[in-house]
């Protein structure tokens, strides 16, 4: 099992997206934190994976489809774009990736390869947002179109569609 962070906008959706993944076997929703000048909290998750089953690549896809990887404004600090890595090796491999993802992207991938420093969870009645709440507007607005378009851009590794 290894573990990785991702930061990118809502938690609320990223959760929902990486919990569709076979080979993600859980999602903690919160808040993540890395040195300065990332010292500050900002929405993230932190997927727990199966390497041999999803690998650190489709992860890193997924993450950079399904928010704005390219876009600053102006709450990028609350909402960073950046993957946290536990280990030299996976930071070593989010840089190389990173690199070769940009050739799919118009704009400057603004993602950032930031060392794990600390989590903070959501509030229980923000966990599993989708999964509880599917019909509320804002699951229908934001999440399921990032889920539609991991359903087709991702198909061997979803779970299920809906």
């Amino acid at each position: 099992m290894d573990v990785i962070g991702f930061g990118g906008g809502c938690h609320w959706c990223t959760e929902a997206v990486f919990q569709s993944l076979i080979g993600v076997d859980k999602v903690s929703q919160g808040w993540i934190n890395s040195i300065r000048p990332y010292d500050d909290f900002s929405e993230a998750v932190l997927v727990n994976f199966q390497p041999d089953i999803i690998d650190l690549k489709t992860l890193l896809a997924v993450h950079l489809y399904t928010h704005s990887a390219t876009s600053q404004h102006s709450l990028r600090n609350k909402y960073r774009s950046a993957a946290y890595y536990f280990s030299e090796k996976s930071k070593e491999e989010a840089i190389a990736l990173l690199s070769e993802f940009q050739k799919e992207f118009k704009g400057k991938l603004i993602t950032k390869i930031l060392p794990f420093q600390s989590f903070k969870p959501n509030k229980p009645a923000y966990i599993n947002y989708y999964t509880k709440q599917p019909e509320k507007p804002f699951c229908k607005t934001y999440i399921e179109p990032k889920l539609l378009l991991i359903q087709q851009k991702f198909k061997k590794n979803i779970r299920h569609e809906k």
